[in-house]
């Protein structure tokens, strides 16, 4: 079926690898003029992304930002010409341990379908449909299944192996990669987390993940090597401590941090940690943000709110989602997707590299909180810090249509955010990765009225310029 209604060149990774290459021939920065000429021939689809990508204000960490992605892209098919092991990996888990194989690349399922959403025409809606076609039920999560109903077609390129670090925490997330696995026919390795925050939990945590390791190792054919890991997570170590420098610029009113820079930030952590290219591009959004601070730069007369995202963003539209917000005072502190709590990997020995990663891969917010003794509670005790810690105004809750876990104790959380914080908590509906769902036009008009009719006047910082 598959082979009839696809041609090879047709997959999500084998058409977006096809775009992300031409950026290598793209200057390093670009004139108004040459940024007009490429709007003009792009598809609709595709002219969102790069219109708010290529905003004069972050134009040159941008395009740092595409070739970054470009090289990710450009590694897996160089990996995958030499015999290397490619591991698609989800959303919680960190890359970093891949490239701590000298004979292994990550790729990460989740970002694959950004990427397919944000650069393609069509959006990534026709792998969608096709898992549906398959008869896989629609309450799956878009973010996964527009990658994997890629994979599923047998025209795109395909992993030779996945880790699955979800389950108890994104339980659909678990079930569409296990599927999959079966349906082309490449191992799983599990990595459960057991409903224990105790030290037991933790304890028991690092006994699987070094089980993983075991079973990683056997399948790729090679033991870690200390000094290999060493240099990769003396990179992530490093990563890491710019990202908080980053997260301290973000707590500045008005805020100098671009919107979409904290899209950009965990870009880099889903895919480049423990890369050179990851440290380059951290370390010029922050450069950027420096200066837009010390030049007092901000894209409205006032920033009017400031909004933490308690779960995910809107993908499909960057330049509606995070731009045009930015350009009438809303400021985006951030979603639960892209804070953190890591702390830098002990690099002492190749034990506790190993039990750092363990960590690092326990506190993605997502395993922490959804896989937590109480959900509810520990979001909720999450939202509370990172708000409080990026002096926000509000909190906003969007994502998927199909995500049960957190619909199902969202008016638990909402209530705790009001009662401990005093911060109001707009709900949206919609999917963040399919358009189809709820229109732009409809969520910018809600988000209008929240800010107008709840916060405008309640606190609001006056820019210093506009620009």
């Amino acid at each position: 079926m598959a082979k009839r209604e696809f041609k090879d060149y047709e997959g999500l990774v084998n058409r977006s690898m096809g775009i992300y290459g031409l950026l290598k021939h793209f200057p390093d920065d670009m004139s108004d003029e040459e940024v007009e000429g490429i709007l003009h021939v792009l598809p609709k689809d595709m002219s969102s992304a790069i219109s708010a990508v290529l905003a004069p204000r972050i134009r040159k960490t941008s395009i740092a930002l595409l070739k970054g992605m470009q090289h990710w892209f450009d590694g897996a098919a160089e990996a995958r010409a030499r015999g290397k092991k490619i591991i698609l990996v989800p959303f919680n888990f960190p890359p970093e341990f891949v490239y701590c194989f000298e004979n292994a690349y990550p790729l990460t399922s989740e970002v694959l379908t950004v990427s397919g959403v944000a650069a393609l025409e069509g959006q990534g809606e026709r792998y969608w449909d096709f898992a549906m076609g398959l008869g896989l039920p629609d309450y799956l999560c878009s973010s996964n299944t527009i990658e994997l109903g890629s994979a599923l077609t047998g025209a795109d390129f395909e992993p030779d192996a996945v880790i699955s670090a979800a389950p108890g925490s994104c339980d659909a997330n678990s079930k569409i990669h296990e599927f999959v696995a079966r349906y082309i026919g490449v191992p799983q390795f599990i990595l459960d987390k057991p409903v224990d925050d105790s030290p037991r939990g933790r304890r028991a945590y690092r006994t699987y993940f070094r089980r993983l390791v075991r079973d990683m190792e056997e399948f790729v054919g090679e033991e870690l090597n200390e000094d290999h890991m060493r240099e990769v997570l003396s990179r992530a170590n490093e990563a890491t401590q710019l990202y908080y420098d980053l997260w301290e610029l973000r707590k500045i009113r008005p805020n100098p941090c671009p919107n979409l820079f904290t899209l950009y930030a965990y870009a880099v952590r889903y895919v480049l940690w423990g890369t050179e290219v990851g440290l380059d591009i951290l370390r010029m959004m922050i450069d950027t943000v420096k200066e837009r601070m010390e030049k007092g730069l901000y894209p409205a007369q006032e920033e009017v709110a400031r909004c933490f995202w308690i779960y995910t963003y809107y993908y499909w539209d960057w330049y509606g989602f995070f731009n045009r917000m930015e350009e009438r005072g809303i400021t985006v502190l951030g979603d639960l997707l892209g804070s953190f709590f890591f702390q830098p990997v002990d690099l002492s020995s190749k034990d506790t590299m190993i039990d750092g990663l363990a960590d690092t891969c326990w506190d993605y917010a997502m395993t922490r909180q959804v896989g937590a003794e109480s959900m509810s509670a520990q979001w909720a005790d999450d939202i509370a810090y990172w708000t409080s810690q990026l002096d926000a105004d509000a909190c906003i809750y969007c994502g998927h249509h199909s995500c049960k876990q957190t619909w199902s104790v969202f008016s638990v959380v909402r209530s705790e955010i009001m009662k401990r914080s005093k911060l109001p908590t707009l709900m949206l509906q919609g999917d963040s990765w399919i358009r189809r769902m709820l229109p732009m036009s409809a969520m910018d008009e809600q988000i209008d009225e929240f800010v107008g009719s709840v916060l405008k006047g309640k606190r609001t910082t006056p820019a210093t310029q506009v620009g």
